[in-house]
């Protein structure tokens, strides 16, 4: 750009200097020869101010096409910066979902264990209150047809029974109790993620 100024004004002085090189008219008076010297004087103080403006243009132009050029780089990288971080969090949105649905899955797998450990837990409980009535049947018949030390062996033998059902029993009720915190922490970390 500063070229073509510079080109233009060359040919602006070399024309001034063919008008002010050219020959006068000779018309016989002094002040007509003044009058072209001092036409072409205000010409040449016309066409520097017009350059100095033209020049003026060019930089201020030149200074706000830089800022444009340089904002729009600053937002370019806001934009790729907002490009990465939505990236970013689709990310974490696709991980949150993922741990979501494992932690489902474990809780439907542990409330089945739950629910199959209550149904043998019942189910000993039952067997448990019939070994209770078989004992008691069984009591009511060694008293008649027993001695006492027959009746205290077999009485014993069924207590010791009782006692390892008792601790089976206990042994799931716990399971029961530990298998149902486990599924409670699972439901609240499941909560808390959605």
């Amino acid at each position: 750009m500063k070229m073509i100024w510079g080109l233009w004004l060359l040919c602006l002085a070399g024309t001034l200097r063919a008008v002010h090189a050219g020959p006068l008219r000779k018309t016989g008076k002094t002040e007509n020869t003044a009058a072209p010297h001092e036409e072409v004087n205000v010409l040449m103080f016309g066409v520097i101010q017009l350059s100095e403006s033209f020049n003026y243009v060019y930089e201020t132009t030149e200074a706000k096409i830089a800022k444009i050029s340089q904002t729009l780089r600053r937002h370019e990288g806001a934009l790729q910066k907002l490009g990465r971080e939505t990236e970013q969090a689709a990310e974490v949105e696709q991980q949150i979902k993922e741990v979501i649905h494992l932690l489902q899955a474990q809780m439907a797998k542990q409330q089945a264990q739950t629910e199959t450990t209550k149904d043998r837990l019942a189910s000993i409980e039952r067997e448990e209150v019939e070994l209770k009535t078989k004992v008691k049947k069984l009591e009511m018949y060694l008293n008649t047809k027993m001695s006492i030390k027959d009746l205290q062996e077999r009485a014993e033998e069924q207590s010791n029974t009782l006692k390892s059902l008792q601790y089976l029993t206990q042994f799931q009720k716990e399971n029961i109790e530990t298998q149902n915190e486990k599924l409670s922490k699972l439901q609240k970390m499941s909560e808390a993620l959605t």
